[in-house]
């Protein structure tokens, strides 16, 4: 029997990726896998009046258990109108990197409102197929999909890949008009993880800090041209704030040539027809810092309490910035 997302409060993304295309601003897709990133995402949100996309990986499900996900989703609806007097905001939740059609299947019949199937591993024609499967029972439903062209490189958790391939801007009006995806995922020099790029990829600057090389905003340009307000979405689009690596390295964390994609790049995609912006490393870092922090300064500690909090606040305030400083979606919910 399938779970309908709207029985559990959810929205799909069509409506929300409209009026981002049409506001220039991009809605933040937060991973969680956990009771603390749900709740300071939810925070996040409400304190700036953001919409939101919760993303849950095969690797998340897997780890927090798919059943109590969706009563999961289902609180954050609830918390959401508790902590904003009854207002609430619109939230998606999303099945991010769906790696075949039994799992996106699955995930719908769950109540997820949003899936993605990844079959850029494919060759091109196979990716069409298995991505056109997807969107005929997800549409049944009213469930939107999300489909990608090109491959990003990096690690995050299931998702591996060595090198990145561009989408090709000449393959996009076939690839939606034949699969019917809702929104598409590009390959434009994002990575995956917090190791984005070797050290011999980047520059330095003053400081001896990495910079990596920019993102391809011509071929973002080049799709836009072929498809105009067409949903965009970017992944491995987290920064790697360099203040959280010193955090994590000063306080027993051995993390080496961390590199991110500069805000001010993000800032720019945001405001053309990238609608959905896919942020997890940033957030896993945000509380690491923090935990560690707490490790050190209070090796008698015990109680989780006292630093899965100190945590879901660094996470808080993590994607408030985001939120406002990066996507430009305050006040849009």
């Amino acid at each position: 029997m399938t779970v309908s997302y709207k029985s559990l409060g959810l929205v799909n993304s069509r409506e929300m990726f409209a009026k981002a295309v049409k506001g220039s601003y991009a809605i933040p897709a937060f991973n969680f896998n956990n009771m603390e990133q749900l709740q300071a995402i939810i925070k996040a949100c409400v304190e700036t009046n953001s919409p939101v996309i919760l993303q849950v990986s095969k690797g998340a499900r897997e780890y927090a258990n798919q059943t109590l996900l969706r009563y999961m989703a289902e609180g954050a609806v609830q918390y959401a109108k508790e902590i904003s007097n009854g207002v609430g905001i619109p939230i998606v939740l999303h099945l991010d990197h769906g790696d075949s059609f039994e799992t996106c299947k699955n995930c719908i019949d769950m109540g997820f409102s949003s899936v993605m199937i990844d079959g850029s591993h494919y060759p091109y024609e196979k990716n069409i197929e298995v991505t056109k499967q997807v969107v005929d029972y997800a549409h049944q439903f009213d469930v939107t999909v999300e489909g990608e062209l090109g491959i990003l490189s990096g690690i995050e958790d299931d998702v591996v890949a060595a090198r990145s391939i561009y989408t090709n801007p000449d393959d996009v009006i076939d690839f939606t008009n034949k699969t019917g995806v809702d929104s598409l995922a590009i390959s434009i020099g994002t990575s995956h993880g917090a190791n984005k790029f070797t050290p011999a990829q980047c520059t330095k600057d003053e400081n001896g800090i990495l910079i990596p090389p920019p993102l391809r905003f011509d071929i973002l340009e080049e799709i836009e041209k072929r498809m105009p307000g067409f949903p965009i979405v970017l992944h491995g689009a987290s920064s790697v704030p360099s203040d959280l690596i010193k955090i994590i390295n000063e306080n027993g964390g051995a993390i080496k040539d961390a590199v991110g994609i500069p805000e001010a790049q993000l800032r720019r995609a945001a405001a053309s027809s990238v609608c959905k912006i896919n942020i997890d490393s940033d957030g896993r870092l945000a509380m690491t810092a923090a935990i560690r922090q707490v490790f050190v300064t209070k090796p008698a500690e015990f109680d989780p309490r006292k630093y899965l909090g100190p945590a879901r606040e660094a996470l808080k305030e993590l994607y408030k910035h985001k939120i406002s400083d990066v996507l430009g979606s305050n006040g849009a919910a």
